[in-house]
């Protein structure tokens, strides 16, 4: 069985579709998501079918990010403008331009997300933890709001390897720090959308229009054409 983390997708749904393909989920896989499928790119809407249908195909866990708190407040009648202006907007449209259009199997999805995942050798967090308390006991700051920017947190006390988000790291590399590891690689931005097997290391990251980075076939392309044009 395979444990593939996925980092922020943020709306970008054909590069979810692209990560999916590339990952080819089996029945046995389990597939953890950190959180944030929602706002600032065009199609949330989708993520959300994807995600749905995921179901199906594989074992799947999804994160509460703080961009599913900020839709869900809204879902429930909170003041939407801070989640407009800080990327809700484009969520927005892709339903329609009305709350009321979000589907109730969508409400239950962003209602189900989990706080944290933990398994016998990892831990799996959306934005920071930490490493003094144990996962049940971590404060929603940290869980859904902290970035690395703000703190970087010390290895965890139970030894377990931490994967996170929500902290767009340098050029869309995935951020390695040791005992933590940030798979929010700005797809959104520009970038990439990752997802990392934690028990093998294999990698996988996609471009928000579908397209793998050092993606081989691509590379051996380039080799080919440049061969031809040092021997004309």
């Amino acid at each position: 069985m395979r444990t593939i983390a996925i980092g922020d997708i943020h709306g970008c749904s054909t590069a979810l579709l692209g990560l999916l393909e590339m990952i080819d989920p089996r029945p046995t896989d389990r597939l953890v998501f950190l959180g944030d499928y929602v706002d600032r790119g065009p199609d949330a809407r989708g993520v959300i079918d994807i995600l749905l249908d995921l179901r199906s195909q594989c074992q799947t866990v999804f994160l509460l990010g703080n961009h599913e708190i900020m839709f869900r407040g809204a879902l429930r009648g909170l003041d939407p403008r801070l989640w407009l202006e800080i990327g809700g907007r484009p969520t927005l449209t892709s339903y329609g331009g009305e709350l009321t259009r979000v589907r109730p199997e969508h409400v239950e999805f962003l209602d189900a997300c989990l706080p944290y995942f933990e398994c016998d050798d990892h831990i799996f967090v959306h934005a920071n933890y930490l490493a003094e308390l144990p996962m049940c006991e971590q404060p929603e700051h940290a869980l859904y709001w902290e970035h690395l920017s703000e703190r970087v947190p010390d290895p965890h006390f139970s030894g377990k390897h931490v994967w996170l988000g929500h902290t767009p790291q340098v050029r869309g590399n995935i951020g390695s720090f040791g005992h933590f590891t940030c798979l929010d690689t700005g797809c959104v931005g520009g970038y990439w959308l990752s997802a990392v097997d934690v028990g093998s290391g294999e990698t996988w990251q996609v471009s928000k229009l579908g397209h793998l980075r050092n993606d081989w076939r691509v590379l051996k392309k380039l080799a080919a054409l440049l061969r031809m044009r040092s021997n004309p």
